[in-house]
């Protein structure tokens, strides 16, 4: 199978994936002890949306953007300010300048006791 994350960055099944992502190692930091994340399909650690992949299927727009664009109760803004911490800064469409992947919302998360190791087999993704 040929997949190209690149071309469903930012989708529905990204923004509940790294949502939860972002929860679990919030959870896991909780604690002194150090953990390490792994990695398996690493893809890349951000996605360019302006890139063709990005505007030949533009998932992100019924994904991140509508997230960024609504008004979450505060609870559940409490619940994702790592996760948003992550996709950085956004346009008054919601649209991010760029999209991360799992290995960039780690890094964001990660202390400095904590280790990461990542995997991708496509060249491409890894070169990002």
């Amino acid at each position: 199978m040929n997949y190209r994350h690149a071309f469903h960055a930012g989708g529905f099944s990204d923004v509940f994936k790294h949502a939860m992502l972002a929860r679990i190692l919030v959870y896991l930091a909780r604690k002194e002890t150090p953990f390490r994340f792994i990695d398996t399909h690493a893809g890349a650690g951000r996605y360019d949306l302006t890139a063709s992949e990005g505007q030949r299927s533009p998932e992100w727009r019924d994904g991140v953007a509508r997230l960024l664009k609504a008004s979450p109760p505060a609870p559940v803004m409490s619940l994702l300010q790592h996760y948003f911490r992550a996709i950085g800064s956004h346009d008054g469409d919601g649209r991010p300048s760029s999209y991360p992947g799992s290995p960039a919302i780690a890094q964001a998360i990660l202390r400095a006791q904590d280790r990461i190791a990542l995997s991708e087999a496509n060249a491409e993704e890894r070169a990002n």
